[in-house]
């Protein structure tokens, strides 16, 4: 009870992300630890994609070998995916992948998807999105999650929006009512409801530290698309316009998407040059692009924050893969003899706190600051305490004002070493 390993095989671009946050968010709000890892090529669409999802009662939430359960929906790797499994696990797989004739020791629960899709919808395109649906409908049935957790889920993952949440749950249903009526009750792996998940929150790290950006009071963001940084900037727009507009209904911020990483770092030193708090982020390859102008912010005490969420590189590389091998490039970023600060957050938590962290050292002093993080951290769901709302005032060193200027009588210079 309240410990299994969920592995769901489908295609990329098939929309099976949504639902398999649905399921991974149900189990979180039944009270059981949880955590969802996604493991996907880099590609737009048709190549193979898994979900893992753990769930475990002591809060043993990092990936295993050993799948409880399989949903297997993708031709391509059907096999393979069968044959990974211990004997004795469970699989649910799609009528004509007939997988029960390769291996003797798995219980299968064959699934007619295609029918069941088609009876919800003569739209051949949502047929293929309510599929995902149907199969998380159908593993709510088996190991017991509630209905009403399953359907709280779907209002978050679709934002109340409901055009989106009417045919999902429709989904859902109908594969619950497959369950019952068509596949053989289990009690090996079963969800029951606990209280392990009290007060806790599961977010992205990408996400965390965009919100730890906003509280931290960053005006400008400018950003140039790469996996898998790209969901940091695109949460900052989701998150500012929704909380930085004025009273006036303009926004109090600037968002910006550059022509490329060259220009988004050098607009985020003028950001800064100009008395702005802010930020970029990137990965391993656009790092590479913006050495020039990180070794002139360094000399020039320009500040600005550089987020760097690794990958596996260098070029196009592997950029679904995760990897923590840009530390020492980071640090010594330039051409020249330059000692960068860089914050490593190892969690949740920490993303969110290093992003404000990170906007007030680059001001203290006066330089830009690295932030390293990671596809794992930042595009998988994670749980965490909730964020503590910040208690204390912006940091941002000496600053210049008109009076001060009056009093040096106009001879001030940024470069100037005036503390000795």
């Amino acid at each position: 009870m309240n410990d299994l390993t969920i592995h769901v095989a489908t295609v990329n671009g098939s929309g099976s992300q949504s639902s398999n946050n649905v399921l991974m968010r149900s189990i979180f709000q039944m009270g059981v630890p949880v955590s969802g890892k996604n493991m996907f090529p880099s590609n737009i669409a048709g190549l193979p994609t898994w979900f893992t999802i753990r769930a475990n009662k002591d809060g043993w939430i990092a990936r295993k070998k050993e799948v409880d359960l399989m949903v297997c929906m993708n031709a391509q790797t059907a096999r393979e995916d069968v044959e990974a499994l211990q004997p004795g696990s469970l699989c649910i797989y799609d009528a004509p992948l007939n997988c029960k004739s390769i291996r003797k020791d798995i219980i299968f629960y064959e699934v007619p998807f295609a029918k069941l899709a088609g009876e919800l919808s003569t739209d051949s395109r949502l047929r293929k999105l309510l599929t995902n649906m149907i199969y998380v409908g159908i593993v709510a049935e088996l190991i017991g999650i509630d209905r009403q957790e399953i359907i709280a889920a779907i209002g978050k993952q679709f934002k109340g929006k409901q055009k989106a949440i009417d045919p999902n749950v429709a989904s859902i249903d109908k594969g619950m009512e497959f369950a019952r009526a068509n596949l053989p009750r289990q009690n090996h792996w079963r969800i029951e409801r606990m209280n392990k998940t009290t007060g806790k929150i599961i977010i992205e790290g990408n996400a965390a530290a965009a919100i730890g950006a906003m509280f931290g009071g960053v005006s400008v963001v400018t950003w140039y698309p790469i996996t898998p940084s790209s969901s940091l900037c695109e949460s900052l727009i989701d998150y500012m316009k929704q909380y930085r507009i004025g009273p006036d209904g303009k926004a109090t911020f600037a968002i910006v998407q550059a022509e490329d990483e060259l220009a988004a770092i050098g607009m985020v030193l003028g950001a800064g040059w100009a008395g702005a708090r802010a930020l970029t982020s990137t990965a391993g390859p656009g790092i590479s692009l913006m050495a020039e102008f990180a070794g002139l912010g360094y000399f020039a005490e320009l500040p600005g924050v550089i987020w760097d969420i690794q990958r596996v590189g260098p070029s196009t590389g592997l950029p679904t893969r995760t990897s923590q091998g840009d530390i020492l490039q980071v640090v010594f970023l330039s051409h020249g003899d330059t000692q960068h600060i860089a914050l490593i957050p190892g969690n949740v938590e920490e993303c969110f706190q290093f992003a404000a962290e990170a906007l007030d050292l680059a001001e203290v002093f006066q330089t830009p600051i690295f932030v390293l993080s990671d596809l794992d951290l930042g595009m998988n769901n994670w749980m965490s305490d909730p964020f503590q709302y910040p208690d204390k005032p912006y940091r941002r060193g000496k600053v210049m004002t008109k009076e001060k200027l009056e009093a040096l009588g106009g001879k001030w210079g940024r470069y100037a070493d005036v503390d000795g």
